[in-house]
């Protein structure tokens, strides 16, 4: 599965589990550089699916508010 097939989940997960590998010290140098950049694709995926939320709750209360006022 490649990253941009991730759900949210699937790369929040694999991020936690990047951490934990380069948090616990054991990794090689070159496969730390790896994982790392990894990590930091895996975090740009995830804001990126964040900011999509916010979006997406921002516009329906925008219509929302909009179909309210327009009840008034």
């Amino acid at each position: 599965m490649t990253e941009q097939t991730l759900t949210y989940e699937q790369a929040r997960q694999r991020l936690v589990e990047v951490v934990q590998q380069l948090e616990s010290g054991s990794v090689p140098l070159s496969a730390a550089m790896e994982l790392w950049q990894e990590g930091e694709s895996l975090a740009r995926r995830c804001q990126e699916w964040l900011d999509g939320a916010r979006t997406r709750i921002e516009q329906t209360q925008s219509v929302e508010a909009q179909e309210s006022a327009a009840d008034q």
